[in-house]
């Protein structure tokens, strides 16, 4: 069958984008929006014959996956899994950090060797830093920064002094929190809790689409209800006009008048509660659709198309049906996934008590510039004698010639003595996993029971359905053999008002036993997971 719907999420999950693009500033420095627009029912209209909404089965379920709201929610309850997965990638995304500041000041002095008597000084650094980490599970870090220092100073060496620093530092751990498989182990349990959303959704669908259906067919069943009770009222009719007739004519008792009256307002009764009965179930019908949110829709008239013709359905085998469920149901591959989430945080909790080494290492160069003063004595004149100018430029030389060189290797370690809190948390994590496991094996001890029911159900409505129209066959005989005998006045009139009333109940029979058997079919089909297969229904 070809698809009826493809479900595409209702909005794409959360996608950070990268500086300096033009959509990231539109990000970062536009206001978010507030406002929510909720989309119109749509495509009711293609629906509408003569004024009226008319409703095959297929037609109904395409609106329904299209516009009810219960099924918009569901699938909006995919979106929060699906950004987590870009979430947990946020843990490689790289930092740019700058800073500047300018502070000038006037201090007081108090030995000639602070080369002035109030001693102004102006201090403007800069600094740029870039962070990541690695999907290697290493710290990485990269860090400038430069300053330009003047003062009053007599004794400065270099006024105005230009440095810079150039800063490279890692951090590689060795044993807790190696390799990719730990850092990746965030977003790997975003993917299985997404996976889960996924089979949940599928699950929630199926639900609430066999609800929709059951919908539909409570509206055929008031609709034949109604047929019925109004054939049942022209008999009624029909019994009261013939017994008047035999009234005027002296052949009845002007006591035995009353029993076709009163049979007839209770016809009437009938025919009324029938007609609210469908009113309400259409409301319902219109509720699924999304119907009731247009005033030029919610008032329609709606006609469902679908007969009481029962499909030639073969039951099949109990074990498959349960190993199909075991297969299919959705709620149960749910479970299972739950099960890798476990396994999951059950190395995250391991990996916890692990000790902590760590490789480091950084590397960094300076470099000093500006105009250098040549003093006559420096540590005891304040005389220049020789001003040789400079600028950032040779701080910058020096920075990348690698003039001033530092390095550093080292090795930290973190040994957990006693760690009570990561034990118990691996405990946790561990109990939840067999909790997991338990609930996985009742639900598919509820499944196994779910399926037989489903199946025992519908045989049974099967059975009873076939009984039942054996039994109306039976009545619609013998109501004509009493109106044929009252017609030869052989028997009295109760006898027909009797026989009317037992054809209306084995009607109403065969009605109530043919919307089971369809009920049957949808809630075997839900039990062993294949609604949305038998629907045509694929979730993207």
């Amino acid at each position: 069958m070809r698809p009826l719907l493809f479900f595409m999420l209702a909005a794409a999950p959360a996608m950070a984008e990268t500086f300096p693009s033009a959509q990231w500033f539109r990000v970062h420095f536009g206001s978010p929006g507030l406002r929510v627009d909720l989309q119109a029912p749509a495509h009711i209209s293609d629906h509408l014959v003569d004024g009226k909404l008319e409703l095959s089965l297929r037609a109904y379920t395409e609106l329904v996956l299209e516009n009810n709201t219960d099924i918009a929610l569901a699938k909006l309850q995919v979106l929060t899994p699906a950004n987590a997965i870009t979430r947990a990638f946020g843990a490689f995304d790289p930092l740019l950090q700058a800073g500047f500041n300018n502070t000038r000041s006037n201090q007081p002095t108090t030995s000639a060797l602070q080369g002035a008597s109030t001693l102004r000084s102006l201090a403007q650094p800069v600094d740029f830093s870039y962070q990541q980490l690695l999907p290697s599970g290493t710290a990485l870090s990269v860090g400038f920064d430069a300053q330009r220092d003047s003062s009053n100073n007599a004794f400065s060496t270099y006024n105005p002094a230009l440095s810079s620093n150039l800063a490279v530092a890692f951090d590689q751990p060795l044993l807790r929190n190696r390799g990719g498989s730990v850092t990746r182990r965030t977003i790997l349990i975003a993917r299985s809790n997404l996976r889960i959303g996924q089979f949940q959704l599928r699950d929630q669908v199926s639900t609430l689409l066999a609800s929709a259906e059951n919908a539909y067919w409570d509206v055929v069943e008031a609709r034949e209800n109604l047929a019925v009770q109004k054939k049942f009222l022209e008999l009624r009719e029909a019994a009261l006009q013939r017994a008047q007739k035999q009234l005027d004519a002296g052949a009845l008792l002007p006591l035995d008048i009353f029993q076709p009256k009163a049979d007839y307002a209770s016809a009437q009764v009938s025919v009324i509660q029938a007609r609210q009965a469908l009113a309400r179930r259409e409301n319902t019908l219109r509720q699924q659709i999304g119907a009731d949110l247009d005033p030029n829709l919610r008032s329609l008239p709606i006609v469902v198309t679908e007969s009481l013709s029962i499909p030639a359905v073969i039951l099949p085998d109990r074990e498959s049906a349960i190993r199909k469920a075991l297969e299919s149901r959705p709620d149960r591959l749910a479970s299972a996934a739950t099960l890798d989430t476990d396994d999951l945080s059950i190395r995250n909790a391991a990996d916890a008590l692990r000790p902590s080494v760590s490789l480091t290492g950084s590397y960094s160069s300076q470099g000093v510039g500006g105009i250098f003063n040549q003093l006559s004595n420096p540590f005891g004149s304040d005389t220049v004698i020789t001003r040789v100018p400079g600028g950032f430029g040779d701080s910058l030389g020096q920075l990348f010639g690698f003039v001033f060189p530092v390095y550093s290797v080292g090795l930290r370690l973190k040994l957990p003595i006693r760690d009570r809190a990561a034990a118990a948390d691996l405990s946790d994590v561990q109990i939840r996993k067999r909790q997991d496991a338990l609930q996985l094996r009742k639900l598919e001890q509820n499944l196994r029971l779910q399926v037989l029911n489903a199946l025992d159900d519908l045989e049974a409505s099967q059975a009873s359905m076939q009984q039942a129209e054996i039994a109306r066959d039976f009545a619609e005989k013998r109501f004509a053999a009493e109106q044929k005998k009252y017609e030869l006045g052989v028997t009295q009139l109760f006898f027909v008002l009797d026989a009317q009333t037992q054809l209306n109940l084995a009607e109403n029979d065969v009605l109530r036993q043919s919307i089971n058997y369809r009920r049957g079919l949808i809630n075997l089909h839900l039990m062993t997971g294949e609604l949305l297969a038998e629907r045509g229904i694929t979730l993207n």
